[in-house]
């Protein structure tokens, strides 16, 4: 009898409250029952979409906001009932999702779109329906200080990673998801593809590979999932939690937020917190460091915004700033990533060494950090990294200031002060005098 009722609408409503629009169509045993029932959701639908233009934006419902930041109609429940009516080739149930939602939800593989659901509804979730053709980079990255090994697939779709955007762009979500390391579990995997993916299933990883990548070939984008590889890079540092593996990432903050870096073959991915960055290499204009530390440092990475150029025709660019990485993973960053991918090293720029040139002028040697040459004009060969260089310059400079307090220094009075610096004048003019009568003594002889 349950038929008859408006499941799209009961769903779209209560999408919080499943077991409400359970209790709804348990008690839809009567056509009397069914039409109460579809006149109560129609005036509520028609009461959250004609009453959210008139009200200020930070009252409007969470259901409201979240479909806009993927790029959908304001209310999103136009494009969520045609996205429904798709046919869904593949289902995978009870998945963590993290971004834009962090709740568990039914992953759904159509033609057109990839989108998720709440468990026993059958409506996409508004914001977390992405078209296919709009997806630009996929990840596949381990989840950090876990005791059990797990992995994020990171899809970014169009204006979702990059942290300098046109003023005409929409900034949207993009999506983040978590596996385990194992089999999906028994009656997991639902859709008109659910027997072939059974073929691919022997781990979540290996089916989530097999489905995006089938997808998005089929959506003719030519996108490949990158994986974050320990060959080319991988930090020194030791995982308290599963100390037997490499760590694939560098703990890094972005002003209070903390976070994790990957320096992958095609970019720089910065999360896993909202807003995930992703710096492709091709945007990528200098890596520098500052506020070089005993323990930590900081890394600049210019960017070019894409905004055009400057008065003296340079391309225009922003920099982003990761702070408080560990000192031992530097080597790896500068020379395995930094040197291999030919980045523009700018430790010495302008804006960034007032402390090296103070030291440089005191040796008299101001232009070394232009081209890592000496006064006289030789390259510098000492074999020290620019961190480590950076670093005992700037206790040579401590040091050097520690002298010059102690040569300011005067223990004795202001009078025996001046008496001893006279005399001691007297005493060498008294010697210069007295070598220039023998010289002359000399030349007379």
């Amino acid at each position: 009898m349950a038929s008859g009722l408006e499941s799209a609408k009961l769903d779209l409503i209560f999408q919080s409250r499943p077991d409400i629009v359970k209790g709804i169509r348990q008690a839809a045993d009567s056509p009397a029952r069914i039409k109460l029932f579809n006149d109560i959701a129609g005036f509520v639908y028609d009461q959250l979409n004609g009453s959210q233009n008139e009200e200020p934006a930070q009252k409007r419902r969470r259901v409201d906001n979240e479909p806009s930041r993927n790029g959908q109609a304001s209310n999103g429940e136009a494009a969520s009932s045609d996205v429904a009516r798709e046919d869904v080739l593949l289902e995978i149930k009870d998945i963590s999702v993290s971004i834009p939602q962090r709740k568990k939800f039914d992953l759904c593989f159509t033609a057109g779109h990839l989108y998720a659901r709440l468990p026993g509804t059958n409506t996409p979730a508004p914001g977390i329906i992405f078209p296919w053709r709009s997806i630009e980079y996929a990840f596949f990255l381990p989840v950090p200080e876990k005791s059990q090994v797990q992995h994020n697939y990171v899809l970014l779709p169009q204006n979702s990673y990059f942290p300098s955007q046109p003023a005409a762009a929409t900034p949207v979500d993009p999506l983040v998801f978590t596996i385990p390391a194992t089999a999906p579990k028994p009656g997991s995997i639902g859709g008109r593809n659910a027997n072939a993916a059974s073929a691919v299933s022997d781990t979540y990883s290996d089916l989530f590979h097999w489905a995006i990548n089938k997808c998005l070939q089929a959506g003719g984008k030519q996108v490949q999932i990158v994986a974050a590889d320990p060959s080319k890079f991988h930090s020194v540092l030791r995982q308290p939690h599963r100390p037997k593996e490499q760590a694939l990432h560098v703990r890094a903050f972005r002003g209070s937020k903390d976070g994790f870096l990957f320096f992958l073959e095609n970019g720089i991915v910065w999360g896993f917190k909202k807003p995930l960055m992703f710096l492709p290499l091709d945007k990528i204009a200098a890596i520098s460091y500052t506020n070089v530390l005993q323990r930590t440092f900081n890394m600049v990475v210019e960017i070019f915004t894409g905004g055009g150029v400057d008065e003296e025709g340079v391309e225009e660019t922003e920099e982003i700033e990761f702070a408080m990485l560990d000192q031992e993973d530097y080597n790896g960053i500068n020379e395995n990533y930094v040197a291999r991918h030919q980045l523009q090293d700018r430790s010495l720029a302008d804006q960034r060494k007032a402390k090296q040139e103070l030291i440089e002028n005191s040796k008299g040697r101001k232009g070394a950090g232009d081209g890592g040459q000496d006064a006289n004009g030789d390259a510098s060969n000492d074999g020290m990294t620019e961190l480590q260089r950076a670093r005992q310059e700037a206790e040579q400079q401590l040091q050097d200031e520690e002298d010059e307090d102690e040569e300011d220094y005067d223990p004795g009075s202001e009078g025996d002060s001046e008496g001893s610096g006279t005399s001691d004048d007297d005493d060498d003019d008294d010697d210069d005098a007295a070598g220039d009568e023998e010289d002359e003594a000399e030349d007379d002889e």
